[in-house]
């Protein structure tokens, strides 16, 4: 089981007050992006826009659901792969740049755990990584050390039924009972991040995101190649989803002039 892309397809586009909410965020992110342009700060801010709308939408999406069984210290999910746009990878990078020190101090070595769960799911399948999985490197004692900076694939998932998660991480299950709303708000959020990106010119494909946090640490300058247009996560990129598919509903979707 996986954290999937939900990138959007032409089956499932958004229409009505969806459609209006995808294009005014959208313009928002057009914004900021002009905005801030070749800053770190426009990075945190592009992020805080996109995590803050997400966080922000949930209620009303979810009114109708049941709550979430997910609470502090259950990390039966963080095991499954996760992927994330370049600014939700740079933000997670220079977070990790900053809290990583003083965990070392304390014994919490984050950068050599992720070096260590990235080479033993470097290129694996679905299949491989579900026959032996890799718990994320970001657990503390249960808790997840990044949760401020997690990425809209991680915010997406949530469960009603804790149980069927731990049946389902112990192979006895192939699905759990997963919010809607959650999916809606992260597919709404993160394609109109993504197409903004590719309107500004920049990298804006979805990425494995323990690959791509490690190329981000080991790049001399990962936000200043990517704002000058280069994709240095090339590596890391997934590929589940044409990118001509992508782009083609990306151009549909576009706000009007």
């Amino acid at each position: 089981m996986t954290v999937d892309t939900d990138t959007a397809a032409a089956a499932d586009l958004p229409a009505g007050d969806d459609l209006d909410f995808y294009r005014a965020l959208h313009r928002a992110f057009d914004s900021t992006l002009a905005q801030g342009r070749g800053t770190t700060t426009g990075i945190e801010r592009l992020m805080a826009q996109a995590l803050d709308t997400f966080d922000g939408n949930l209620s009303l999406r979810c009114a109708d659901e049941p709550p979430p069984a997910c609470r502090k210290a259950c990390a039966t999910c963080c095991q499954l792969r996760v992927v994330a746009s370049t600014p939700e990878v740079l933000l997670a990078a220079h977070f990790l740049a900053r809290v990583a020190p003083p965990l070392a101090d304390r014994g919490i070595d984050l950068v050599g755990a992720l070096r260590a769960a990235e080479a033993r799911t470097h290129r694996r399948s679905e299949a491989e990584r579900a026959a032996a999985p890799v718990r994320c490197p970001f657990l503390a004692q249960g808790v997840c050390v990044i949760y401020p900076v997690r990425p809209l694939a991680c915010r997406g998932h949530a469960s009603s039924d804790a149980r069927a998660c731990a049946e389902a991480a112990a192979g006895r299950r192939a699905e759990v009972p997963v919010s809607s709303g959650h999916r809606q708000v992260r597919a709404l959020v993160q394609n109109a991040l993504q197409s903004a990106l590719r309107e500004a010119g920049l990298a804006w494909e979805l990425y494995e995101f323990n690959e791509a946090l490690v190329t981000a640490l080991d790049h001399p300058g990962p936000a200043a190649a990517w704002w000058a247009g280069e994709d240095p996560l090339a590596g890391a990129r997934c590929d589940e989803v044409a990118v001509a598919e992508q782009q083609a509903v990306f151009d549909r979707l576009r706000p009007p002039a």
